[in-house]
């Protein structure tokens, strides 16, 4: 047996206990927990760029000028859309024959569909536009994946 066996062991069992801790909760727990998680970095990525710099301020479409973007509303974005991936989440567990794959691919397409939202966003610098869009892609790659993992092990 080598040096390094046990520290192997010891390290394979610590990421067992992180995955078995998340197959076996309930779906709807495993998306809060992920939902917070994915907030709390998403709003730090955000006071990162309005730290450095990037303008807070952007305006929907059809308004006549920008509005700030206030601490704490990437936080709240987050949580608002991850209600309905857990949703989703749920529903799949429940109906779905490979839920783990199908919300997988349809949180993908609908990140991606999200990306257009910033884009055309009016009275909105390019940078704040940039910043918008990467912290779509920031929250669906703390969320998707766990709440995928949880998934892809079943037990509804």
């Amino acid at each position: 047996m080598s040096a390094t066996t046990p520290q192997t062991q010891t390290t394979q069992t610590g990421s067992r206990s992180t995955s078995g801790f998340l197959v076996t909760r309930p779906v709807w727990l495993v998306g809060l927990v992920a939902t917070l998680a994915g907030a709390v970095v998403t709003e730090a990525f955000a006071l990162v760029t309005r730290a450095a710099g990037v303008p807070m301020e952007a305006a929907s479409p059809g308004a006549t000028r920008a509005a700030e973007i206030p601490v704490g509303g990437f936080f709240g974005g987050v949580v608002f859309w991850s209600v309905a991936g857990i949703v989703l989440a749920v529903a799949l567990a429940r109906w779905a024959k490979r839920p783990a794959r199908t919300f997988t691919v349809t949180t993908v397409a609908l990140t991606a569909l999200s990306l257009a939202g910033p884009a055309v966003t009016p009275h909105t610098a390019t940078s704040t536009q940039i910043v918008l869009a990467v912290s779509h892609v920031v929250a669906a790659a703390v969320v998707v994946p766990l709440l995928a993992h949880r998934l892809a092990h079943g037990q509804r």
